[in-house]
């Protein structure tokens, strides 16, 4: 069920929303959490998809602030805010609010939100695109338990995560962290295995890709071990090498879902190693919305460059 609002307010939104639930049959909030995504229209859409089949987990009220910027004087002077109210299959398992910021209320968006996130309930931030400076610091940003933003969706990543790091406050996360969890794991269990001391580390990645920064300065943290980075055609992290002193174990995901992993004295292996949509990525992040300690240690630590390793000729 969708309702169209103009010219409305945070109350009419609300009294919408309890309308929409009583004509669908489902008077209760059953939702467990606030989702407020701040985007552009040009990234509404993707977005709006990937919350609502992320909420299928974790039922939420997903509010998504598009802020419409004057282009001229005149139109400054039309503060207005447009709504879209989506309830039952149109919002996949919660509620879904566009909110269309007009002229000058776009600069308080935090005044249209407060009123409009669900009581008692944690309240989760996520920037697609376009993160301010210091997400904790942003208005909307502090009134989030958990604030998501994306390296990789800008030009510049590794910028980006420089900027991260020094706003970082407990509760940021970003996305380009989150998609590491599935290496993160395999190179766990797989150290686990070999029992054996890393002395160096390799990571191969399409170039300037903030998940492989990311997982060296891991390495760099976890293992204290120097970390050479190599750039590959992509895409994004292909391999993964450490270096101990009973051989290499390896980590090879060239294309596709499927990577193979070698440990010493073991057979091969071929793994499952997918690409994740981002509902399934924000998903993950709905899980847990407590300060991500490895996240933050990760973002603030120093790589030690490794030597290049010497092969025959060169």
């Amino acid at each position: 069920m969708k309702i169209d609002l103009t010219d409305t307010t945070s109350s009419k939104i609300n009294k919408a929303l309890v309308q929409a639930r009583r004509a669908i049959g489902t008077p209760a909030v059953g939702m467990v959490l606030t989702l407020v995504i701040v985007t552009d229209e040009e990234n509404a859409y993707d977005s709006i998809k990937a919350a609502g089949d992320a909420s299928r987990e974790h039922p939420s009220r997903t509010l998504v602030v598009i802020k419409r910027h004057a282009r001229s004087p005149r139109d400054r002077h039309d503060t207005r805010l447009d709504a879209e109210v989506r309830v039952g299959g149109d919002a996949g398992a919660g509620e879904t609010v566009l909110l269309r910021l007009h002229g000058e209320l776009a600069d308080r968006a935090d005044s249209v939100v407060l009123p409009l996130l669900l009581p008692d309930a944690p309240v989760v931030v996520w920037w697609p695109v376009d993160a301010p400076p210091v997400p904790a610091k942003d208005a909307l940003g502090a009134l989030a338990q958990r604030r998501i933003t994306d390296a990789y969706a800008v030009e510049e990543p590794l910028r980006e995560l420089a900027a991260r790091a020094s706003g970082y406050e407990p509760g940021d996360t970003d996305l380009a962290w989150t998609r590491l969890t599935p290496w993160r794991s395999m190179l766990a269990a797989a150290l686990d295995q070999a029992r054996a001391e890393v002395v160096s580390a390799v990571v191969e990645s399409e170039a300037e890709n903030p998940s492989a920064e990311l997982l060296a300065r891991w390495f760099a943290d976890r293992l204290g071990v120097p970390v050479e980075q190599v750039v590959t055609a992509g895409p994004v992290v292909t391999a993964v090498r450490l270096r101990t002193a009973d051989g290499e174990i390896h980590i090879d995901r060239p294309e596709g879902p499927v990577a193979r992993l070698s440990i010493p004295g073991q057979p091969n292996r071929v793994l499952a190693l997918k690409v994740r949509t981002t509902a399934e990525l924000i998903a993950e992040e709905l899980r847990r919305l407590d300060p991500d300690e490895a996240y933050a240690a990760a973002l603030h630590a120093r790589i030690t460059p490794a030597a290049p390793e010497i092969t025959a000729g060169g």
